[in-house]
């Protein structure tokens, strides 16, 4: 049970943090608030893994960093919601650069990180 707790906690900070950097960029056509939270969310991502393997962190950080605040930060369903919303509106370019954005540099990013660190 004290494991719900931590992911509970977890991703309520990092949703709370997602909502924080979605006013940041409130006044923009294209997504940038969901691109920033999801990149941001790998490089938590990579990190929380490198120090959880690396100091042997008890189990319960580990719900709380990725599945909880990760899970909290990315936000699949609002960069599926935003892209159809984005090609709804005929910014299919834009939604196009979404798709890639997303997907190629969140990717890009935890996958470098998770080499170097």
């Amino acid at each position: 049970m004290i494991s719900f707790i931590y992911i509970f906690l977890g991703g309520g900070l990092g949703s709370v943090l997602r909502y924080i950097i979605s006013m940041l960029f409130i006044n923009y056509t294209f997504p940038l608030a969901t691109l920033f939270t999801n990149m941001a969310s790998c490089i938590f991502l990579a990190i929380a893994v490198f120090f959880i393997h690396k100091f042997h962190l008890n189990h319960n950080l580990k719900l709380f960093f990725i599945i909880g605040f990760c899970g909290g930060l990315s936000t699949f369903s609002t960069f599926s919601y935003e892209t159809v919303n984005l090609l709804k509106l005929g910014h299919v370019y834009y939604a196009i650069f979404n798709i890639i954005f997303n997907v190629l540099l969140c990717c890009s990013v935890l996958y470098v990180l998770m080499k170097k660190l």
